[in-house]
């Protein structure tokens, strides 16, 4: 999947909040960079931290806590 659609389905999840969806991918990337498992079921080897956290996102593996539901 292209970083595009990725991209979009994260900011699916974040209710279109690209600010919400930086700072997700920020602390989440910055998790993994000190050794926290990557919670997806593909190979993560060649992935960089930002692109696996954009992934988790967008797959609905990460809960983002502060989110309210606008609807």
């Amino acid at each position: 999947m292209r970083l595009e659609e990725r991209m979009t389905k994260a900011l699916k999840q974040v209710n279109n909040d690209r600010y919400i969806l930086a700072i997700a991918v920020g602390q989440r990337a910055d998790e993994l960079s000190k050794g926290a498992k990557p919670l997806l079921e593909q190979n993560t080897q060649k992935m960089k931290y930002t692109d696996i956290a954009i992934d988790e996102i967008a797959n609905g593996l990460l809960k983002i806590e502060g989110l309210v539901d606008k609807n």
